[in-house]
Formats: structure tokens, C-alpha cells, sequence
């Protein structure tokens, strides 16, 4: 039988190692199909002088939705040919064998910025892979592609996404060795071991299908069955993009060990955390979002469909603060001199690519005097007051678990508990920015959308190598040092942007991760409109600053639309075949790994213009009446484009009779390249705005000041001096943008634009 395990494994690893290296797919290889995990429980330890991340997880797991509905374990079809190949990293099969791995000592050794497992010898290959001695199963050599499938009386093979990892040890728990835990079984002491092994996938039933009233409850017993002690060693290995685990004799996904415990360790080169100082020369390390997400963090199943909750404890010297996606606010508990541990945990179920950690000297920026004015006297929040605790009446449709929205308390309040942290040489211009913003801001989101999904925030000023302006995870905000330079104004539309993907693209996720224009393009709308509420604009004011945007964002689609491949400009590109997974729910990303893609804003911008068009063309107080009935019905659950167009024109039946369908919504928008024939003939209209002809007045005065320069004029400066009308800071960056499609501008110009304007003293953007 180990034989047939060892055979299967390089078979799969094969198969890994001849996928195209010249496509840019990222591959999904766990089989979420046949298991699916519910629950994370990490325990880590944080070396900062090995730059390293050493522990364990234990993962909880229930039969996939294959196994749920009685599918046989016979052979399934292939993906289909849209699902081809992915770009790998190169590696080998893994032989050496591993013994005796133990737990993190309370011995270990620590120093000012390290916290270093002194444990067994580490016998990874030359590439940091693991197997034991026994060695591994793998996937099924089936003929064509990626899905894991088992034949005929093979054993069951459990595959997890994995990547730049050194997998130690792969180990059974025992859970029916907690003590307490015969409330969870039906059964009396068993001796045989095959009703033993039953008993332990049923207590792991009964314990993640606990009520959400038990939630407290259940935390409890994962921790306590994650210190359960090990009842056998798994057989594993590791290809380039998975961990594949098996046990001899189990030929079933029902049968196989419902929780499994992982030691494993990070490597200094993976792709899924980045080690590096921030901006006070301090130590830290923080998940940056990868387009890898965090397989090189830990095992996981990276799908969206693996929706599972966590609870991490991470050990690092006093000197760092450690933040993380998480429901608490967590207090250190110190264990020994110079060592403290921190705790975090989740009980609403998100994809493990939301998972995110920051560890470093970060700087706690509290609140001294000033308090905000948070109210909201938009008349979006006199529409929630009416709606949404109507809407609160009803049920939800996610999986149970503690929800904010059926709690009237949770929905009336306009602004969640929040901190801020940065590296000290920032604290000041963050008590200055952001501690008068988030308030506003989260007000604003409020009055626009209702209930907060989620129950705290921590907004964070990462280091300077940080890619983006911006991330959103659970519980957790990332800003660009970038943000705070200037006036309020990119901070403050920033923030918006972040706080808006609370609701879309975490609250509610894109079921295919293709569509990204689902989280991206809802969180560039919502931002305008989250800002105007924030600043408290007249409402004709606002529309006058929404075209102005709409402007500068309709001039970097134009753009990046004539300098990008065709094919990374579509918002849909499986189209037809959208959401779709192999029989055992592998996948692959479309262009996950296209260094270009990464840089592209066209599911920002296309998707930011298809909603808008839908707003404009149903009316905004009807638009955002739909949009808080979408979110209180989809909420904690994963989405398709479909799913909000066809609620959209279901709630809004009227519009079918003006020819919009969710057809040529998709075909026109979704699906194809370029610039949607709708928006040519839309962006015409904003050269109208007043703003934008201020904008235009001031070019052509700049434009005559150029040329009077560049003729030197003999004439006395007082004679040659011009007015300059005070501009807002995206009319200033529309003027920069109109007089840099001028051929020249001379020394003299450019010197006069910087003294103007003080553009030294302006926002990164500018």
C-alpha cells in the first residue's frame, strides 16, 4: 500500500514539474471537494535573526461537498482545456526521512529581535522539502491535468496548497484524548481501532457544527484538541505548489483523519511574508499580498471555497507588537523574561487568503483631545435608518456562525473600536491625519451601507517597500507612509477605498478570483461616495467632485487600455466558465502570477464605471437601497458577477423594459476587451463639468505662461504676472496631466507651477 502512496505522489509531482513555465496561472491544488477545512489553529514562533516562522497548525477538516452528496471516489473528468497550465518554481521529490520532531521547547533562546526553536536537526533537502521515511502519496497519474481523483482501491490522498515551506512532520490528533471531550461522542470507550478512528471524525463533526451561540465553547476545544497529543504519523511530501498528505489503508475522505497537525517552518526567500526594516530602522515582518497569498505562510486550502476560521498564537520578543486579522484586541501575556505571546482568533468563516500578520516595533497613536465629528447628514444615512433594521428582521444565508448583522446593537453603530499603529517616526503625522479620519470615514460607510461586518479595526502605516496605497483584510487596514504626505485628501479617499472592502471583497468575496472587479471595482465607487459623506458636500458639490474623478479614472483606463495585452483587460476571462472547479475542486488563477496584472487598474476602473452606469441609469437613493438588501443577503457568503446582476434587475424589474439584461450586462462590460461602447459615449459628458472647466481655463493660462517664457520676454515681470485660481487636488492633478501632453515646458514654467502651487508640499499622488 505505500508502494501505491510513493507512486501517486511522483506521479503528481511529475505532472507539476512539466506544466508550462511560461504561463502565468496560479495553480489552486487542494482538493476542497473531498476535504474541507473549517478551522486553523497556528502556534508560531517568530526568529527575526534567521528570519524565520517556525510551528504548528492544526487544521479541523469535514468531508467536502462531493463526499457530502455521496459521490463514489471513481475517476472524474479533467479540467477542461480554458484550465491548462501554470508557471512553476523548480524543485525535486523529496526522500529524506524525519524523526522525532518535537514541540516548540520552553527552552528556547531569545535575544532582542529574535525568538529561536531550538529543536531537532533539521533534515530538509536542498530545496528545505520533507518527507518521512516512509514516504508519500501524490496525485492520481491521471492523464491529462490537474484534477486529484481516486481510482479504483487507491488510498485517499489529502492535497494542500503549499509553497517555499520546509514541512517537518505530519501527525494525527488525538483529539478523543482531551479530557471533557465525551460531550462531543455518542459512544462509550472504544478499543477497535477502526470505531476509534470514527469516533475522533465525529467529535470533530460535532465540534465545528456547534451553534453560534457556542462560539466561546468551541474556541476552547479547538485549542484544547490542538494540544491533544499526536495518535500517528501521516506519510506526506511537498511538490512545487502542494503539500500532499495519506495513511495507508484509507481509501476515503470520511475515513481519513479529520484533524491533522503540521510542523513546519517559513523560509527566509518565501513569497507569502516579507522580512524587512521599517521606516525607524526597526525589524519587522508582514504579509504584504502576494500573489501567492499565504501557502508559503502555511499549509492551507487556498480556494475561496474553503471558507474557515482561525485562532493563531504567535511567541516574539517584548520589544514587537504583533497584529493580525483577528476579532480581539489582543493583550501580551508574557511568558519569561523578554518573551511575550500574542493571541488572535476568528469566528466568522473567510477564505485563508484573507489571514494577514504584522509584526514589528510598531507604535501605538492614541487619541489626546481632539474627538471627532462623526455625524452623518447624508441623505444615504437617513435611507439606512428606515431600511436596514428592516432588513436586520430577516435571516441570513451564510453558514452559522456569530453574525454582527443580526444584532441591533452591532447594526447602530456608526463607528467600530479602532486603532492606529505606526513606526515611531511617524506617530506625529498620524495623530495629525488619520485619528481625526477614521471616525469620519467609518461613519460614512455606515450611513451608506448599514451594519459593520466586522467588529474592531487596526489600521497600520507599513514600511516603505509596501507596493500599494492600500490593503484590506479581516479586522485590519495596511496604508501606504505615502498616504500622509499633503493635505487629508489622498488619506482620507484611501482610507474610504480600504474600509469600503469590509464589505466588498471580505464580507462578501468572488467566488472565482478572476473576478476581482467584485472587491475592486465596488471599493473604487463606494470610496467617492464614502468621501463625500466623510466631508459632509452639498449634494450638487459631490456630483461636481464624482465627474472630476470620473475624468481622471476615464484617462488611465483610456491609457492603460492602449498599453496592455487584450486579454488582461477583460473582467471575466474564464467568461462561460466562470466559478468552475475539477471534480476534486482544483483550479487555476487566470494571469495569477502576470507581473503586469499586478500594476493593471482595469478591474478597478471598468468595474468603478459599471456600477456607476447602473447607478445613474436606476437613480442613486434606489441604487443604494438595492445595494444594503445585496450585502444583508449575501453577506458572509462568495459571489459570482451574476449573482448581483440578476438581484439587481430582479429587485428593479423596470429596467428589462429599457433593454438591460444580465446578458449584454455581461458581454458588454464583463466579457470583452477595451472600452465599453456605453462609456465612450458617456465620457463626453464630463468635459461639461464646472470643475473641469476651471481646470481648462487655468491650462490655457499656464499654456500662454509657457510661451511668453519660452519667447524670453524683455518685458518686466510685474507686467507678465497672472492670477491662479485655488484648485482642489484632482483639478490639480488634471492640470498637471493637461500640461504634460503640452511638447515643452520650459525651466522657468516648471519653477512657477512648483512656487503656485507648493507642489513640494502636495500628496503623493500629485
Amino acid at each position: 500500500m505505500t508502494e501505491n502512496l510513493q507512486s501517486r505522489c511522483l506521479a503528481n509531482w511529475n505532472m507539476e514539474m512539466k506544466l508550462d513555465p511560461a504561463k502565468d496561472d496560479l495553480p489552486l491544488m487542494a482538493n476542497t471537494r473531498h476535504m474541507l477545512v473549517k478551522h486553523y489553529v497556528l502556534d508560531l514562533d517568530v526568529d527575526f535573526k534567521s528570519q524565520v516562522i517556525e510551528g504548528t497548525v492544526v487544521l479541523f477538516f469535514e468531508p467536502g461537498s462531493r463526499c457530502e452528496k455521496g459521490g463514489s471516489a471513481g475517476e472524474g473528468p479533467c479540467l477542461s482545456q480554458s484550465y491548462e497550465t501554470c508557471k512553476i518554481r523548480a524543485s525535486e521529490p523529496c526522500h529524506s526521512p524525519v524523526t522525532n520532531v518535537s514541540a516548540c521547547s520552553s527552552k528556547t533562546e531569545y535575544n532582542d529581535f529574535a525568538v529561536c526553536a531550538k529543536g531537532e536537526k533539521d533534515t530538509s533537502d536542498k530545496n528545505g522539502n520533507h518527507s518521512n521515511r516512509e514516504q508519500v502519496s501524490g496525485i492520481s497519474s491521471s492523464k491529462n491535468c490537474y484534477d486529484i481523483e481516486n481510482h479504483g482501491n487507491e488510498d485517499f490522498l489529502l492535497v494542500l496548497d503549499c509553497c517555499d515551506l520546509s514541512v517537518l512532520k505530519v501527525e494525527e490528533v488525538d483529539v478523543a484524548a482531551v479530557p471533557g471531550i465525551e460531550k462531543f461522542t455518542r459512544s462509550a470507550k472504544l478499543t477497535d481501532a477502526e470505531e476509534l478512528r470514527n469516533l475522533r471524525n465525529q467529535i470533530v463533526h460535532e465540534l465545528v457544527t456547534l451553534p453560534a451561540d457556542h462560539w466561546r465553547e468551541q474556541l476552547y476545544y479547538y485549542t484544547r484538541c490542538s494540544q491533544a497529543p499526536g495518535c500517528g504519523e501521516l506519510l506526506f511530501s511537498t511538490g512545487p505548489w502542494s503539500l500532499m498528505i495519506g495513511k495507508a489503508e484509507v481509501q476515503a475522505p470520511r475515513d481519513f483523519p479529520h484533524a491533522i497537525r503540521i510542523w513546519y517552518k517559513t523560509k527566509p526567500e518565501g513569497r507569502s511574508v516579507t522580512w524587512t526594516t521599517d521606516q525607524s530602522s526597526r525589524p519587522c515582518v508582514y504579509t504584504m499580498g502576494s500573489p501567492i497569498n499565504n501557502r508559503a505562510l502555511f499549509p492551507c486550502q487556498e480556494p475561496p471555497v474553503a471558507m474557515s476560521t482561525w485562532q493563531t498564537t504567535v511567541r516574539t520578543a517584548s520589544c514587537f507588537v504583533v497584529l493580525m486579522s483577528g476579532e480581539n484586541s489582543a493583550e501580551p501575556v508574557q511568558l519569561q523574561e523578554g518573551v511575550l505571546s500574542w493571541y488572535y482568533y476568528v469566528t466568522m468563516p473567510m477564505p485563508a487568503s484573507t489571514f494577514t500578520i504584522a509584526i514589528g516595533c510598531w507604535t501605538e497613536v492614541k487619541q489626546e483631545s481632539h474627538i471627532a465629528d462623526i455625524r452623518t447628514t447624508n441623505e444615504f444615512s437617513s435611507l439606512f435608518s428606515r431600511a436596514d433594521l428592516r432588513l436586520i428582521e430577516g435571516s441570513c444565508g451564510h453558514v452559522t456562525y456569530p453574525c454582527r448583522f443580526q444584532n441591533p446593537a452591532a447594526s447602530s453603530q456608526l463607528v467600530i473600536p479602532h486603532r492606529v499603529f505606526a513606526p515611531w517616526c511617524l506617530k506625529d503625522r498620524c495623530a495629525e491625519i488619520l485619528l481625526e479620519l477614521i471616525p469620519r470615514c467609518l461613519s460614512a460607510a455606515h450611513g451608506t451601507l448599514g451594519t459593520h461586518p466586522f467588529s474592531r479595526l487596526d489600521v497600520l502605516i507599513v514600511p516603505s517597500n509596501f507596493s500599494s496605497l492600500g490593503m484590506a483584510s479581516p479586522h485590519i487596514i495596511f496604508l501606504s507612509q505615502s498616504v500622509l504626505t499633503g493635505g487629508s485628501h489622498l488619506c482620507g479617499t484611501r482610507l474610504c477605498h480600504e474600509i469600503a472592502h469590509a464589505w466588498f471583497g471580505l464580507a462578501i468575496g468572488a467566488r472565482d478570483w478572476t473576478e476581482e472587479w467584485i472587491s475592486e471595482g465596488f471599493a473604487t465607487y463606494l470610496e467617492d461616495v464614502f468621501w463625500a459623506v466623510a466631508q459632509q458636500l452639498p449634494h450638487d458639490e459631490a456630483r461636481e467632485q464624482q465627474e472630476l474623478k470620473a475624468l481622471l479614472r476615464w484617462r488611465r483606463l483610456r491609457d492603460e487600455v492602449q498599453n496592455s495585452e487584450e486579454e488582461l483587460q477583460v473582467l471575466r476571462p474564464n467568461k462561460e466558465n466562470t466559478g468552475e472547479v475539477s471534480e476534486s475542486g482544483t483550479c487555476i488563477i487566470k494571469h495569477g502570477l502576470n507581473a503586469e496584472k499586478i500594476f493593471m487598474q482595469v478591474h478597478y476602473l471598468k468595474g468603478y464605471f459599471l456600477l456607476q452606469s447602473l447607478a445613474k441609469r436606476i437613480g442613486e437613493a434606489t441604487y443604494f437601497e438595492f445595494l444594503r438588501k445585496f450585502v444583508q443577503k449575501f453577506h458572509g457568503q462568495l459571489i459570482l458577477s451574476q449573482d448581483f446582476l440578476y438581484m439587481l434587475l430582479e429587485d428593479i424589474p423596470e429596467q428589462k423594459g429599457y433593454g438591460l439584461s444580465v446578458e449584454n450586462i455581461i458581454q458588454t462590460w464583463l466579457d470583452t476587451s477595451g472600452i465599453p461602447k456605453p462609456l465612450l459615449e458617456e465620457c463626453q459628458t464630463w468635459d461639461q463639468c464646472r470643475l473641469v472647466q476651471q481646470v481648462n481655463d487655468e491650462v490655457t493660462k499656464w499654456i500662454q505662461v509657457n510661451q511668453r517664457a519660452r519667447k524670453r520676454s524683455k518685458r518686466k515681470r510685474r507686467q507678465d504676472e497672472v492670477t491662479f485660481q485655488k484648485l482642489l487636488p484632482d483639478q490639480l492633478v488634471l492640470l498637471l496631466e493637461s500640461l504634460l501632453e503640452e511638447k515643452t515646458l520650459c525651466l522657468r514654467t516648471l519653477q512657477c507651477l512648483e512656487k503656485t502651487y507648493h507642489l513640494d508640499e502636495q500628496d503623493a499622488e500629485l
